[in-house]
């Protein structure tokens, strides 16, 4: 039984898109019109890893309580962990594209880490090899 999606709360759609399949390379999966329970217009959109199961839904925010929620869906912590296999190349390419980086990379038992946000302020580890 596999989680097939996540969702992630965002500003704006476009902006996210840009910053997953320009800057992280995740595939665009899905952008289509859809209704809010209400009626109201909104997109379907989901991006994923290449080669991965798991995607992301890209919502965006739809009132001031999920607004309030962009950037800080995990309260501040590690919320998303993204696993590469060159964390050196990885990490240099991120930084040369702008992304903000909250410390050095560092060395732990389970990989090479690096903290990072990405365009709503979320925190994601990048991971790499031991």
């Amino acid at each position: 039984m596999p989680i097939e999606l996540v969702t992630l709360v965002v500003a704006e759609y476009d902006p996210a898109i840009a910053f997953f399949t320009e800057v992280l390379d995740f595939e665009l999966v899905e952008d289509s019109p859809a209704e809010t329970t209400d009626g109201r217009p909104k997109r379907w959109v989901v991006v994923r890893p290449p080669g991965a199961q798991t995607g992301l839904l890209l919502a965006r925010a739809d009132d001031a309580r999920q607004e309030a929620a962009v950037g800080a869906q995990t309260a501040g912590r590690v919320g998303f962990f993204l696993r590469v296999d060159d964390f050196d190349a990885t990490h240099r390419r991120l930084v040369d594209a702008g992304v903000e980086f909250v410390g050095p990379p560092r060395a732990e038992p389970y990989g090479q880490v690096a903290v990072f946000r990405d365009v709503a302020g979320n925190l994601w580890d990048l991971l790499g090899p031991i």
